[in-house]
Formats: structure tokens, sequence, C-alpha cells
């Protein structure tokens, strides 16, 4: 599940190679061109880039490669004029026509670098920043750069060496102290990584990545008043608007983690932000909602976002909605095309459709395709945000056991299929999310730490696990001696109607914070989350408020799997 979180704490981008004005760039180059009927158009064009005139400056560049397409500086404006309009792969091209022209310029291997980086082609960032550093061994921060390539590859122990061999030489580079954090934190040693951003604040207290980065550690370690007090340092010297809207995001976390909900949700705003890397963007011309606005004999669309999970979560808010609109009302409900059968059911006087995300670019753009043929719609907005007018705090959250409702059919053939062929306790399991990478995994408890709970005795352990999972079952088998059933006849990643009835049909379903464990939550069935510390959904409590009668199990610390899972075993000894 993707709980919305903030982005991941090593997602420090490579830095650039001063200096980045297009002003200053063209003039160091002036001296180099030889077409001078160039120049004033280069000149404008880099006046234009400054004023963050991308069209125009681009526009101006593309008349100087008229009369001079041989221009490997033309091409470097025209790929931050591309870049900078959000077009990175033709940026990327003119990038590279810029150094096949001039492939000595370690500004545009640079900036190849650090445009690959950003798209996620790490390999194609490694390459062009070894270029960097063979031609210019003294560019410290092109051992970081290299060393973030090496980081989005998983590729921790180079990473980790180029670093250390960087500070061997320079000690007092804030940066690399930064970097070398991430590298940790991402392998889950937070408490070490957190000494080292430590020492980049101390050699640089205006550092707002240190900063940044420091705050979500604290969050992690379950401290989130301290978490908001370094967001709030990290945003004062911040100026670029991708970076203030990123920190704005996790500061909305915390807000919510600390139980500040009513500014928490308030804040979450920043995830709307153009300027924020993740955005995403609506496909919809109506009247955005406002909290405040008067819904009732009104109609409104609620889209869903974020990860699956949390469209579940966040459809606890659903049946306030449906009140507030009133019999008079309606209430169109988009949401992913899986989810749409079981919220029609659970939510039988809504109109219930999918939406559609298309990538543009880098970035996502949602639709839903069937608001084309309907009468005027009123107004609109993502599902979350209706949780600032209906969810301030915590004595918001109703006791309702259930807001989802599984087909009671497929629940009485799921009781039958188990009293056939699973006797005992029926227990599901669930330990991963498919969405997972370095920076997800390490709120995710390895499978090896579930041995205590695979031996509980009397129990069959149901394999409620999406996605590829087949080593795991076998070497569950091989270590414990325990077999985990598959339920036939289900697709435990795109049934979720069915995977909703069967999670009911159970006596049980213990797993971490995703799609299904929410499913069963929601749907009512005895539900044991194993979340982490300074996970925000608690919304500052030791429990999920969004599902009253789930119980949650935390880790004492940060990463510390094998006493939480002791104590989910014990919890199901005693049962």
């Amino acid at each position: 599940m993707a709980h919305a979180n903030p982005l991941p704490i090593g997602a420090d981008a490579p830095v650039p190679t001063p200096p980045r004005d297009p002003v200053a760039r063209l003039n160091l180059a002036m001296a180099e061109l030889k077409a001078q009927a160039v120049l004033p158009l280069l000149q404008q064009a880099a006046e234009a880039l400054r004023a963050e005139q991308h069209k125009e400056a681009a526009t101006l560049t593309l008349k100087a490669l008229e009369l001079d397409e041989r221009n490997a500086l033309a091409w470097h404006l025209l790929a931050i004029c591309r870049e900078k309009s959000g077009d990175f792969e033709d940026a990327m091209a003119c990038y590279k026509a810029a150094v096949e022209l001039n492939p000595d310029d370690c500004d545009i291997a640079n900036d190849i670098g650090r445009l690959a980086y950003q798209m996620n082609r790490h390999e194609l960032a490694e390459q062009f920043f070894r270029i960097v550093l063979a031609k210019k061994p003294e560019f410290v921060d092109g051992y970081n750069n290299l060393a973030c390539a090496l980081r989005g590859q998983m590729r921790y122990d180079e990473a980790l060496g180029v670093l250390k061999s960087a500070l061997n030489a320079h000690p007092d580079h804030a940066m690399l102290w930064n970097t070398l954090g991430t590298v940790l934190n991402e392998q889950g040693e937070i408490e070490q990584a957190a000494i080292f951003y430590a020492e980049a604040l101390r050699l640089d207290p205006g550092l707002a990545k240190a900063r940044y980065n420091l705050a979500n550690v604290r969050l992690a370690l379950g401290d989130a008043h301290g978490a908001l007090e370094d967001c709030a340092l990290a945003l004062e010297p911040t100026a670029l608007e991708s970076e203030r809207a990123t920190i704005q995001f996790a500061q909305a976390t915390m807000f919510l983690a600390a139980g500040e909900l009513e500014l928490g949700w308030r804040t979450y705003a920043a995830r709307l932000d153009p300027g924020y890397s993740e955005v995403l963007f609506h496909a919809i011309d109506r009247p955005g909602w406002t909290a405040g606005a008067d819904l009732r004999g009104r109609t409104l669309v609620l889209i869903g976002e974020q990860g699956l999970g949390d469209e579940v979560l966040f459809a606890n808010v659903v049946p306030d909605v449906i009140e507030a609109l009133g019999p008079e009302g309606v209430l169109w409900l988009a949401v992913e095309p899986r989810l749409v059968e079981l919220f029609q059911r659970s939510f039988p006087t809504a109109r219930v459709t999918a939406h559609a995300t298309y990538t543009i670019g880098l970035r996502s753009v949602r639709a839903v395709h069937a608001l084309q043929d309907v009468p005027p719609v009123d107004l609109w907005a993502p599902l979350a945000c209706v949780l600032e007018q209906y969810r301030k705090d915590v004595a918001a959250f109703p006791d309702r056991r259930a807001f989802l409702h599984p087909d009671p059919q497929r629940i009485a053939h799921w009781r039958a299929v188990l009293d056939a062929e699973a006797p005992g306790r029926r227990i599901g399991l669930v330990w991963k999310s498919l969405k997972i990478n370095a920076a997800r995994s390490r709120f995710f408890s390895p499978f090896d730490a579930w041995a205590p709970v695979l031996r509980t005795p009397g129990a069959t352990l149901v394999n409620l696990q999406y996605g590829e999972c087949g080593s795991e079952l076998a070497r569950a088998y091989e270590q414990t001696g325990v077999r985990i059933w598959t339920p036939p006849g289900i697709d435990l990643k795109d049934d979720l109607e069915d995977v909703a009835a069967l999670c009911c049909a159970l006596d049980l379903v213990i797993g971490p914070p995703n799609a299904t464990t929410n499913l069963a939550a929601a749907s009512g069935a005895p539900t044991w989350f194993i979340s982490t510390p300074g996970a925000w959904p608690m919304l500052g409590t030791d429990h999920y408020p969004w599902y009253p009668s789930a119980r949650v199990f935390l880790p004492a610390s940060f990463n510390r799997w094998e006493p939480v899972m002791a104590e989910i075993a014990q919890a199901l000894a005693q049962g």
C-alpha cells in the first residue's frame, strides 16, 4: 500500500555542475561561438529562461539552430528549455546532440547524468557521471552524483566505496555525508543514517536536503513532533518549488502522525501542487470542491488517489459524503478498476466507475471517461480532500466495523471451501507489496522473520499474497515444515471483491498495511496490521482509527522485526 508516503528519504537527486544560470553559462561559452549571428538569439533565450519563460526561450533557441545547427550551446539551452517544460525525452535528445558536438564539455555530460537519474535511468546516469569524473576528477560533487546512481541500482557497497573514498579526501563536504546517510537509510540502518545527516548539518546547517532526511528518520523512529521541527527548518532555505512541495507533503504526513489532523489534511494539499514531482494531474474541467461547501442536492465527483490500499482507506469517509448530499444529491465515485464492483455493492446509491491514468512524459494524468456522457457535475475532488471537513480529529471517525460489503454468497462459498480444505483456525497471511523498492522494503518484515507465526499450532495458514510468491512458500515449508495453503480458483491480485469475501470467511488476516489487509479491515474481517513506528495512518494513536476492530502490532524500534513477530506468535497461541 502506498499510504501516500513522502518521497523516499534516499531520493536526493545528483547535484548539478555550477553554474546552472543559463546567462552565466552563455557568458562562459561566448568565446567558443563561431557564428556571431547566433549570439543575440542565444542571449535573448538565456534571459527568457532566467525569467522562467520556457516556450519563448525554446523558440529563440530553435531560431538560432536554424542558423547554426551544429551549435552545441544552442542544443544545451534547448535541452534546458525542454527539461523545464517537463518534456524529458526531448530534453535528453537535445542534451545528447549537445554532447556529440562538444564531447569535452563536462557540464553537458553531468546534465545528461542528472536528467537520466531523474528519469530512473540509473545505468545511463552512472555512465555519464563516470565520464565527468574521468575528465574532471577534482569535481567533488561528481562522486556524490555517481554514488546516487549506484544507490539507485541498489549497488550499495559500491556507492559506499565511492563516498568513503571521496570523504577521505574531502571530509568537510556536507553533501557527501548526506548521501552516505541515504545509502545506509535505504538499507534500513536509519539510526546510523541519522548520525551522518547530523554530520552534514554540522558542516552546513543550511543544507535543506540533510534536514529533510533527518526529519523523515525521526518520523520513522516514531518522533513525529521532532520530525516537524526539522521539516520546518528544511523549508526555510529551500527556494525550488519542487523541493518545497516535496517537503510540505512530508510535513503533512508528520502532522497526521502527530495527531494534528486538521492541519495535516490542509497541508496534504501539497500533493496537488504542480511543482511536486509526483503530482497527479486530473483531466476534469469542473469546479473544485472546497471545505465547507454545501453538498445537499448537488452532484459531486470523488476520484480515488494514491495506491489501491489508500483508495480503500480513504473510502472510510464516503458514507458521510453520501449523507451530506442527501436523497436528491448524486455521488460519482471514480476508483481503481478492480475496485468498481466491490465499491458499487458497498455504496449502492453512488454511481461507481473506473478512473484511468495515463503517463505523459514523466507526469501522470487521471481521467474519468464516464463523465463525458453525464449531466453537469457541480463539484469534484480527489478522494482524500474531503477528509479535511469530515475527519478533523480522531473523534470524528465513526465506530463502524465495516464500510465495504463483499458479496454474501461469495463469503458463504469460501466458508464452505475452507470447511472442506482448511481444518482448525484459518489464518490468512500477506507479507509484502508489489510496489516494492529498496526505500519501501524497510517497512516490510523479511519473509524469514515470519517463522514463529508459521509454526502456530492448530491452524491452517492461508496464502493471501498476490504476485509471485512461490519461492517464499517453498522456503517456508523447507524451513518450518509448514505448508501455506493457496485457495483455488481466485486471482489474489485482480479479483478484489472475491479477495474481500475470502478475508471475511477467514478467522483472521495478518500482514502489513497493503491492499489486501486494508480490504480485509474495511470489510470487517478480523485483521492484525504489522505496522511501523511513525506510520501516519495511525493518526497519533496506537491503532488505526479507520478500522476500529483492527489490531496493530509495532516493532519496538525501526527494522527490528524478530520481537514483534514473536509477539504475534504469542498472541496467536493465546487464541
